[in-house]
């Protein structure tokens, strides 16, 4: 019989630690979603003791999710594991995953503990998680640069108390999938109770090698394998899943005794839809789903493709859910096309949802010969990522030249208002920017702004990410025109919305 591989996803929580990345409520509820969609065993929703947001978005999640067990993440500490409780109880499959460094450089300058203390701590907090719920995951930070016989010592101790999961983490991305694979083998042959439990891995990028050290382990005796959409996460970020999952599909014939339950068709959607919340880009060059993974540029490798697929392509762009048009949808277009594109793009909205989109789509073709799917994507994306809007795009004038100074002038509606700004700047979108500063009262600091056409031609949509700085916290805005001025007003005033959703009105001082 086949093994199955459990797929614990933490795009959640390890990726968004990703430096400059802050998901909000709705966006992490939006991706937990898709994640379950996607067919992952465990979604990590956050660590629920970090901040009262995360709390927040772990409970929405474990209300939310029916179908994957959802984790909360703690330390192995007794209020931590208390605030885990309170947000996953609602889950259909709640788990608590307690942690504990257990490598003598972590204990000694980071935990200032002994081994004695760490086997006690360890052992005393599942137990005290246990009381909460069944399913209990203990992982043994800095596992793969442990001295091995206490490793052992403390994932028996921990099995003896309760926990159904153990984790063996790279968390520096130290090791090889040769001394991984050793590591996790040995687990297997010299801890007696290791049957009872689920032998789980996590490991990080920091030398490129958390995928091929995961598959790794998994030959060697792994039943979970900790990921997240894309590889984000700290540092190098971790093992992709869409690398893992492809690897495993790909390759039958060598991981032949291995299976999952993943829909691969919704791992380009998923990819996606991560890299628009979280403002992070995926690589042109990235394995399965970046923009260049099934692109041909050589003329040898274009003869060989047009022959046959095979010669350079050893999956399919359908497998991963890269789809071609099979309709085409323009200005004429009625709504039940529509609808019936956004269903065969995997989206399921609801009535209210689907028309806001239509009426967007419906202007865009207007302007454009042709939408493309991956222009409706953008403008579903664009729906996806709303929050409460205390200010809203009511118009703009932009005056620029080669020989004269660039000046706008910018409308917002607040509470029915209309209040309008002037400002000059070094170009049209700088002198943007400055006259919205100077409409919501507050300042912040723009860090990062980047453009890139959805699609090609040049009638494109123009897609604008900006991240901003405001009470040392980063917030991404989003927006997207067929005019690069309008999209970059809209993904300031998105940015300017999320600053607002978090931090409160009471910013705005003007």
């Amino acid at each position: 019989m086949a093994t199955r591989i459990k797929i614990f996803d933490t795009t959640l929580r390890d990726g968004e630690q990703t430096p400059g990345v802050n998901l909000n409520i709705h966006e992490k509820l939006e991706i937990a979603k898709q994640l379950e969609k996607l067919g992952v065993d465990v979604i990590e929703a956050g660590f629920a003791i970090a901040s009262p947001g995360d709390f927040e978005a772990v409970k929405a999640v474990a209300q939310n999710i029916k179908n994957s067990t959802v984790a909360s993440l703690c330390r192995a500490v007794e209020k931590d594991i208390d605030r885990a409780w309170e947000a996953v109880q609602f889950a259909a499959r709640p788990r608590i995953h307690t942690f504990l460094a257990t490598s003598d450089i972590h204990m000694k300058y980071k935990l200032k503990m002994t081994e004695e203390e760490v086997f006690a701590r360890a052992v005393e907090m599942v137990k005290y998680a246990k009381k909460y719920c069944e399913d209990i995951e203990f992982s043994a930070e800095d596992a793969s640069r442990t001295r091995v016989e206490f490793l052992y010592r403390v994932i028996e101790g921990v099995i003896n108390a309760g926990a159904t999961v153990v984790n063996i983490p790279d968390t520096v991305g130290y090791s090889t999938p040769e001394e991984f694979g050793s590591l996790i083998k040995g687990i297997k042959n010299n801890v007696s109770n290791i049957d009872k439990v689920d032998v789980s891995v996590h490991c990080h990028n920091d030398l490129g090698l958390a995928v091929a050290n995961s598959l790794a382990a998994m030959v060697n005796g792994a039943t979970q394998l900790e990921c997240t959409i894309n590889g984000l996460g700290e540092r190098a970020g971790n093992a992709s899943m869409e690398e893992i999952i492809m690897g495993i599909n790909t390759r039958k014939d060598y991981y032949n005794t291995f299976e999952h339950k993943i829909d691969t068709v919704q791992i380009y959607r998923t990819s996606k839809l991560v890299s628009s919340l979280t403002g992070i880009n995926v690589q042109p060059n990235k394995a399965i789903v970046g923009a260049n993974a099934f692109a041909h540029e050589s003329g040898i490798h274009q003869h060989g493709v047009l022959s046959e697929k095979s010669t350079y392509e050893i999956m399919t762009p359908e497998s991963i859910g890269l789809t071609q048009n099979r309709m085409v949808l323009g200005k004429l277009s009625g709504r039940h096309a529509f609808e019936e594109r956004l269903k065969e793009l995997g989206y399921s909205l609801g009535s209210d949802e689907v028309q806001k989109a239509f009426e967007q789509f419906k202007s865009l073709a207007d302007k454009k010969k042709e939408v493309t799917d991956r222009d409706i994507e953008a403008l579903v994306k664009e729906k996806v990522s709303e929050i409460p809007e205390v200010f809203e795009l009511e118009s703009f004038q932009i005056s620029s030249g080669n020989k004269v100074i660039a000046n706008s002038v910018i409308s917002l509606k607040r509470n029915g208002n209309i209040i309008t700004e002037a400002a000059t700047g070094d170009g049209p979108v700088d002198a943007a920017f400055n006259a919205m500063d100077r409409l919501i009262g507050f300042s912040m600091e723009l860090e990062e702004y980047s453009l890139k056409a959805v699609t090609e031609g040049k009638d494109a949509l123009g897609e604008v990410t900006v991240k901003v700085l405001k009470n040392d916290k980063f917030f991404i805005g989003r927006g997207v025109s067929t005019d690069i001025v309008e999209a970059s007003i809209k993904a300031y005033l998105n940015a300017i919305n999320r600053v607002i959703s978090e931090l409160g009105d009471s910013i705005i001082v003007g």
